[in-house]
Formats: structure tokens, C-alpha cells, sequence
């Protein structure tokens, strides 16, 4: 099934406000539920790799295993690329490919992990299932994955109310999911999956740097960013409902009292 015939458009593009706030990733902040299970000497594939942050924490926590990270966007790779010489870590590469076709052997890997990337793709279980194939026996598929209606804030505000509408509608509009965090148990079921542990953690951001960093990117990106760009072709928003977005985040940035959080749904599988 090519992209065309699964309806996948990436909702959020490559927009400098998207990779920012993708940059800031850790394994850390992002997978701290897979740490205990990474050692020296494995070798990990990073599945979306984007920029490249969480990929470099684990090629850092497995050396002198190796880690590839791989992702759709040439552009990113690229960064990713760079970023990686810049910080001196050579046990890493990128690579840019296909989540439903990966250029890897069966078996080559000991644990595939991918965050934030289920809820974009049209048929996640396919995507699952490539990963268990690149998986040796024993090893571990990591995944995890925001859950955006479950997301919450302070002050409240209708224009906030009125982002979590465009954003949900317009996901689904492309092909994805953006509750994919609750599912993710039932995919890797569907996949075939059995040994199965599922459990859920929360980005949340309340201090004056935190709320610029993720406050300040969507109010960028709700008026330059591919998000705005699709919301308008597909008529799930309006310009005036976009600058009412943008505005409602910059007012969210500048209170003091402001406050977020998105839970997210992780699953760790072991491959048989």
C-alpha cells in the first residue's frame, strides 16, 4: 500500500518551530521507560528519528553498540547528521527510509524503538509488524505516543479549546491518530505481539521557560507551519480561527499562572 492509498500527510511539517521543540527531546524526558533495558553493546534502531537528540542519548548509553536512526525526511537527516559530528558520537548513523519497509535484515537488531511516530502513519499495526521483524527473538519493541485529548491546561481559554478541535480533526483528516497513546496495547496486540507492558507518563510545562518552548512554538506554528497551512486547504479552520490560536498561546505563554500537560502511552513488547 503506497502513502497515497493510506492517506498519510505529516500534520506538523518540518516548520523551524516544529524542529525546535523536537530538539529538545531526551531519552530522559521521552523514554525514560526504556532505559533499564539498554546496555552496552546493544544495537538499537530509532525509528523517526527526527532530529536526532534521543537517538544520540542511546548511542551514548550503548557503546560501544551502535544505533541507527532512520526517518522520512531527507532534510532531517541531515541535521540529524550534523548534529551527531558536532557532538562526536561515532557509533551512530542515519539513514533516510520507510517505517512500513525498512532496509534491514530480519533479526538485526535488538531493540527498535519509536516516539511520537504511530500517531502519524495511516496503518501503525503494519508498522509494528516491520518492527517486530527487524527484532531479534528476545528483543524489545519500545513505543510511545501522545494521547492529545487527554491534554490539559491553565488558564483555560477558548481558543486553546479551539486548537485541540482543529488539531484532532485535521490529524484524523490526514491519516492519523492523535490519540495514538491509548492504542498502542491494542496495535501491538493486532500485530502479534504478545509479552506486552504497557504503562503511560506526562510532559508537563508550568515555568516561563517551559511555557516559551512549547506555548511559543505552537503559536508560531499555528499561523507559518505546515499545521496552519493544511488546516486552511482542508477548511478545518479559518484564518481567523488560526489567529485566535496563535493568540490564545502567546496569552498562555505570558501567564504566570500557566500551566500544561499531555499524558502520553508507552508499551514495551518482547519479541518471540
Amino acid at each position: 500500500m503506497t502513502q497515497l492509498e493510506r492517506r498519510e500527510r505529516y500534520t506538523l511539517g518540518h516548520h523551524p518551530s516544529v524542529l525546535r521543540t523536537h530538539s529538545w527531546r531526551t531519552a530522559e524526558n521521552s523514554a525514560a521507560y526504556l532505559l533499564p533495558y539498554l546496555r552496552s553493546g546493544l544495537r538499537v534502531l530509532d525509528l523517526g528519528s527526527g532530529p536526532g537528540t534521543i537517538t544520540l542519548d542511546f548511542a551514548r548509553i550503548v557503546a560501544p553498540g551502535t544505533v541507527i536512526g532512520v526517518d522520512a525526511a531527507a532534510e532531517v537527516v541531515i541535521d540529524a547528521r550534523a548534529r551527531a559530528v558536532t557532538a562526536g558520537i561515532g557509533n551512530v548513523e542515519y539513514e533516510v527510509g520507510d517505517a512500513y519497509a525498512l532496509d534491514l535484515p530480519d533479526d538485526s537488531v535488538d531493540v527498535a524503538h519509536a516516539h511520537q511516530l504511530l500517531q502519524h502513519v495511516g496503518d501503525p499495526v503494519a508498522v509494528i509488524r516491520e518492527l517486530r521483524r527487524v527484532v531479534r527473538p528476545g528483543g524489545i519493541i519500545a513505543v510511545r505516543d501522545i494521547v492529545y485529548g487527554g491534554a490539559v491546561w491553565y488558564p483555560l481559554s477558548e481558543g486553546l479549546t479551539r486548537w485541540m478541535e482543529v488539531y484532532q480533526e485535521l490529524a484524523r483528516t490526514n491519516g492519523g491518530e492523535p490519540d495514538a497513546g491509548t492504542r498502542l496495547k491494542s496495535w501491538a496486540m493486532e500485530a502479534g505481539l504478545t509479552d506486552i507492558r504497557s504503562t503511560a507518563s506526562v510532559w508537563s510545562f508550568e515555568s516561563p521557560v517551559d511555557r516559551e518552548w512549547w506555548g511559543g512554538a505552537w503559536s508560531e506554528r499555528a499561523k507559518t507551519s505546515s499545521f496552519a497551512t493544511q488546516a486552511l486547504e482542508t477548511g478545518i479552520a479559518t484564518e481567523g480561527d488560526l489567529t485566535e490560536i496563535s493568540a490564545a498561546w502567546r496569552d498562555w505563554v505570558e501567564a504566570a499562572d500557566g500551566w500544561f500537560a499531555v499524558p502520553h502511552g508507552e508499551i514495551i513488547a518482547i519479541v518471540d
